[in-house]
C-alpha cells in the first residue's frame, strides 16, 4: 500500500516505517490515515459473512501500533471479506505513537475490553485473533488469565514469542541488577519477554495451550529477534507450528518482515482463519 507523501518528513518505528497515529476510534477525517482505516479496516459498520463468521483482531508486536504493524496483512484480509480490527495496547507516559511496553497483563486487559468492544459491535461470540511477536503471545494471557478463553476460536502467531527469547544470548545482561531494575521500572513488557521470566513461567505453566482454541504459530529460521529457533512454537492439542521456509525455502523474512510484508505468511495465516477453504501455500502464494 503506497504512503501518502505527507508520511515522509514523520518520525520512523523500528519497522522503518511511519510511526502513524495509534488508534483508528475518533480519527479525524481530514487526518492523513483515515484512508487506511474506513474501507473495513476498522470499520465498526463491518458485518462478518457467513464464509467468515468471525472477525479478525490484529494485535501488534513490541514498539509498534495499530496502523504500522498492519499495512500489509490488514488490507490482505479485508480484500478477501474478514471483518479486521487492530488496537494499540501497552502504552507508555510520554510514548504515544508506540505500544508493547507496559505490562504484559495491563495490555491483555486492555485486548480483553477491546474484543468485548468488536464482539459487540459485530454481534459475534468469539473472535479470531492473529498476533505478531508480543502480540502473538500476550492474547494467551489474555485468554488464560483474563477472560478470553471462551472468546477466542483462533490464534494465529506471526513470529510469536511464547517462551520468550534470549536474543542469542544477550538476554543475560538483563540479570545485571542496574539494568533489570532500569527494565522492570521503565518497559516492564520488554523485560517480560525474556525467556524464563516470571509471566512466562506462569503462562507455560500446565501446558502451553487451553481447550477448544485452535493455535497456528508461523516462523521463519531468519528471526533474529525471537531466539533461538523453536521457542515460538506451541505443543498441545490444536496445534500447528510452522516454518514457513519449509512452505518457500526461499522465503528470507525476518522478525519483523514475516508480518509486514510477507505475503506467504499472509497466505497461510489466510488458511489458518479458514481452513475449509485453504490453498496449499508455496512460493507462488506471494503473487497471490
Amino acid at each position: 500500500m503506497p504512503l501518502p507523501t505527507s508520511f515522509s518528513s514523520a518520525p520512523r518505528g523500528p519497522l522503518g516505517l511511519p510511526l502513524l497515529k495509534s488508534s483508528a476510534a475518533g480519527t479525524p477525517r481530514h487526518a492523513p490515515w483515515a484512508a487506511t482505516v474506513s474501507s473495513g479496516w476498522n470499520d465498526f459498520s463491518c458485518r462478518p459473512s457467513a464464509r467468515h463468521p468471525r472477525p479478525v483482531v490484529l494485535v501488534h508486536g513490541t514498539l509498534a501500533n495499530s496502523v504500522d504493524n498492519w499495512l500489509g496483512l490488514a488490507p490482505y484480509l479485508v480484500a478477501r471479506g474478514y471483518c479486521v480490527f487492530s488496537l494499540t495496547y501497552g502504552q507508555l507516559p510520554g510514548l504515544p505513537l508506540v505500544g508493547g511496553l507496559g505490562p504484559i497483563d495491563a495490555s491483555a486487559e486492555q485486548l480483553a475490553v477491546f474484543v468485548d468492544r468488536v464482539r459487540a459491535a459485530t454481534d459475534s461470540r468469539k473472535v479470531d485473533i492473529v498476533g505478531q511477536s508480543q502480540g502473538g503471545m500476550m492474547p494467551r494471557v489474555y485468554m488464560k488469565f483474563h477472560g478470553g478463553r471462551h472468546k477466542v476460536h483462533t490464534l494465529v502467531g506471526l513470529a510469536p514469542d511464547n517462551h520468550g527469547t534470549d536474543l542469542h544470548g544477550l538476554a543475560a545482561l538483563v540479570d545485571i541488577a542496574p539494568i533489570k531494575q532500569t527494565l522492570h521500572t521503565l518497559t516492564p513488557g520488554l523485560i517480560q519477554q525474556k525467556a524464563g521470566s516470571p509471566l512466562l513461567r506462569r503462562l507455560n505453566a500446565g501446558g502451553d495451550t487451553l481447550p477448544g482454541i485452535h493455535y497456528t504459530v508461523i516462523a521463519t529460521k531468519y528471526d533474529e529477534v525471537v531466539t533461538p529457533l523453536g521457542s515460538e512454537f506451541l505443543h498441545g492439542p490444536h496445534v500447528h507450528n510452522i516454518l514457513i521456509q519449509h512452505l518457500c525455502p526461499v522465503d528470507v523474512s525476518m522478525h519483523a518482515s514475516i508480518g509486514l510484508i510477507d505475503r506467504i505468511a499472509f497466505h497461510e495465516t489466510a488458511n489458518a482463519l479458514d481452513p475449509a477453504h485453504a490453498i496449499p501455500t508455496t512460493c507462488a502464494s506471494a503473487l497471490s
